[in-house]
């Protein structure tokens, strides 16, 4: 019996296999007009070529909670009705090839406002340019060179947006999704937040890790406030800025041994997963990369917090997965780029492990 498809019950919900795609934006939406932010044609066959292929759970990519906290214009978002109703043909869709849908809320924070990655390397689009806006943060620090100073968000502005986070739950749920992530990683708001390298705050939103993982946990309890006890809220975290791994760079920032504190603390506010990756938050952080090198932090989490994790990062092969199962270094794998290269990776994973998966009967073709 393979490990990796075996299926996983999280609250009620139960997902087919282990082996799941991690959110990974397109910058396919209208960036204006009734279709903004909105999925479409490309959203769809992008989820449903995973679903046809065998994932057992997909995540949507990054959704914004708002319009100012687009990564670019060209994001999806649920701020509205028109973009609600667009999703449900997703879901509907992904649900009856057996795929649990889930979607992946965000707010960009200092690094919103910027180019597609595919023109101008993602330049940033400062304000008063076309399809700009000025980008909020915890702290007045831009991201990096060229980037516009973002505004510092107030504390009556910054309960505002926990409660962007509970209203897109909530839109989330009516489209169709049974699992929500917070995306708490990758240097964008919330992330910001939690690290002291962005987060100079001086009030109840900053200086101790108390206070700076006050926002996140806001957010949690918003999401989990609206989002059915019998279906699971994940956490995409950062586990590390990659500061403290190199021994020559003395800037502070968010750790390993934070992550598994912050771990426990969002097992006791109601989360069921956290889907574990590294950096983002520190444009020239030494990141030592190989296959399966974010493992090892999903596995520390697991063991020292009890929560269940996913584990990411340059998994490619189908023994490779199996491994991190069977170790019990994760509870599930999300791929990436794999995916994009493959979209039938669970369906070739399977054969290759002499695991049994259920294919579309439409190709049934491919079973003999």
């Amino acid at each position: 019996m393979s490990a990796l498809f075996e299926p996983i019950t999280l609250r009620s919900l139960t997902v087919p296999n282990r082996l799941w795609m991690a959110p990974m934006c397109q910058y396919s939406a209208a960036p204006e007009g009734p279709a903004e932010g909105a999925p479409g044609d490309w959203h769809f066959q992008h989820l449903a070529a995973r679903a046809t292929g065998g994932t057992g759970l997909i995540l949507a990519e990054a959704t914004a909670v708002s319009p100012e906290g687009r990564i670019t214009p060209y994001d999806l978002g649920l701020w509205n009705d028109t973009q609600t109703e667009a999703f449900r043909r997703i879901t509907d869709f992904l649900k009856a090839q057996g795929t649990v849908p889930g979607i992946q809320l965000a707010h960009a924070g200092r690094k919103a406002s910027t180019e597609r990655t595919w023109v101008d390397r993602g330049a940033p689009i400062l304000p008063g340019q076309r399809h700009g806006w000025e980008p909020v943060a915890p702290s007045p620090v831009p991201f990096d060179d060229g980037f516009a100073t973002p505004a510092e968000l107030s504390v009556a502005q910054i309960r505002e947006r926990v409660a962007q986070f509970g209203a897109a739950a909530r839109r989330a749920l009516a489209a169709g999704f049974q699992v929500a992530e917070i995306h708490g990683a990758h240097g964008y708001l919330i992330n910001e937040f939690l690290s002291p390298f962005t987060n100079r705050r001086t009030d109840e939103y900053g200086g101790s890790y108390e206070n700076r993982t006050r926002f996140a946990l806001e957010v949690v309890d918003a999401v989990r406030a609206v989002w059915p006890d019998e279906l699971p809220v994940f956490f995409r975290i950062s586990a590390t800025d990659w500061l403290t791994e190199d021994e020559s760079d003395a800037r502070e920032g968010w750790t390993a041994d934070d992550t598994v504190r912050f771990a426990r603390e969002l097992r006791e506010h109601g989360v069921d997963l956290l889907d574990t990756s590294t950096g983002g938050n520190v444009p020239d952080a030494k990141i030592t990369t190989g296959p399966g090198y974010q493992v090892p932090f999903a596995e520390r989490v697991r063991k020292e917090s009890g929560l269940a994790v996913g584990a990411v990062g340059l998994i490619t092969e189908a023994r490779q997965a199996e491994k991190i199962i069977a170790d019990g270094q994760a509870d599930a794998v999300l791929l990436g780029r794999e995916l994009l290269r493959s979209p039938s990776f669970a369906q070739h994973a399977a054969r290759e492990l002499g695991a049994e998966i259920t294919l579309p009967q439409q190709y049934h073709r491919a079973a003999v």
